[in-house]
């Protein structure tokens, strides 16, 4: 049985024995660390530890085309400010894996919009590959499951103009914010109508990245109002062609969001983070039901304390491995107080787990 198989199988409600071992990604000082402790120079973490990544991807760019130019405004030794490829001003560390301090934003007001945004954001052939055939067959050879790329509808204008002056703008321009959701949905549209007649896949997935710690950065009466079209809109078009599973990836406490999520046809969550808001996936479930799949949700900060933390955080989540539709990965990359041993241990212990 392949990766693929497994994971369908799982996330479908069938009958499975074991689960997908994988392994997403990690901070870059976790990469410094782990070389120091062992990982060889030059050697992916994926092939040191034998595990493939949890899936691959097809699709075309459904962002900014063009995009602006990149420009650096002042550097020192230390940081660097530049006006980057989404037209936001930033600000960054050198040497640190760190969110940017965002200085200011091309995009404040519907004439930005009109202006710097709408245009960049038409179907356009050149957001197409040369030819369908190396990505089809990369993502045919692998054994991963296939998702295509469903763009973002709010995590994108989120970066392009800022979490406060979104906030703002959600109800002073309410009518331009649901006018980008639905520019950035039918773009998307396009984007799948020029892949799927090449690869059957097996998910539409998207990135948002729109919930914080207190919650989302947009209220659900918005979201139902504003949003919530633009997903349905791409899930009917995923659905055209046989594609029933439809997943975001956002992190922060997305409880809020997730009833209008699965009213607006996405039914995939990931990493659904434990945080300090202590999330429970199973919880969940039984709220929302088998139409809730999850992906993620293993609390990775257990693996900064010890191997019995580890083992409480599988038997936490053992319920639900076991009612299906849930594939285990931790909920976030890993962190640089995790030690190459301990990561080494949990990647095995993983696959000792049978079902």
């Amino acid at each position: 049985m392949t990766q693929r198989e497994l994971v369908l199988d799982i996330m479908n409600y069938r009958p499975f024995d074991r689960l997908p071992v994988v392994h997403w990604h990690q901070w870059d000082e976790t990469t410094a660390r782990w070389q120091q402790e062992g990982l060889p120079a030059g050697m992916g973490v994926r092939e040191y530890l034998g595990v493939p990544a949890h899936w691959t991807g097809i699709g075309v760019n459904v962002g900014l085309y063009p995009a602006f130019e990149e420009q650096t405004i002042s550097e020192t030794t230390h940081s660097r400010v530049f006006r980057d490829a989404e037209g936001v001003v930033c600000q960054v560390e050198k040497g640190h894996s760190a969110v940017p301090h965002y200085l200011d934003f091309t995009l404040k007001t519907p004439r930005d919009w009109q202006k710097y945004y709408l245009p960049r954001l038409q179907p356009d052939p050149r957001r197409l590959p040369t030819d369908w055939s190396g990505p089809v067959k990369s993502c045919l050879e692998s054994g991963l499951p296939i998702a295509v790329n469903t763009g973002s509808l709010m995590g994108w204008i989120r970066n392009w103009m800022g979490v406060e002056n979104l906030a703002y703008f959600m109800y002073d321009h309410r009518d331009v914010f649901a006018e980008m959701v639905n520019t950035i949905a039918d773009l998307t549209c396009w984007g799948l109508d020029q892949t799927l007649p090449h690869l059957r896949v097996d998910f539409g997935f998207g990135w948002e990245d729109i919930c914080g710690r207190s919650g989302p950065f947009v209220s659900p009466d918005i979201f139902r109002e504003c949003v919530a079209p633009g997903y349905r809109k791409i899930r009917a078009k995923l659905e055209q062609y046989g594609i029933a599973l439809y997943g975001v990836d956002s992190d922060g406490d997305v409880s809020a969001l997730i009833g209008p999520w699965l009213d607006a046809g996405v039914n995939i969550q990931f990493p659904i983070e434990v945080g300090t808001w202590h999330a429970d996936g199973m919880a969940l479930r039984k709220r929302y039901g088998r139409e809730l799949h999850i992906v993620g949700h293993f609390d990775k900060m257990t693996l900064e304390r010890d191997r019995a933390a580890v083992e409480a955080e599988f038997r936490r989540l053992m319920p639900l491995i076991r009612d299906g539709g849930y594939m285990l990965m931790p909920d976030h990359l890993i962190t640089p107080g995790v030690s190459l041993d301990m990561y080494r241990w949990f990647i095995d212990r993983w696959r000792e787990i049978r079902v």
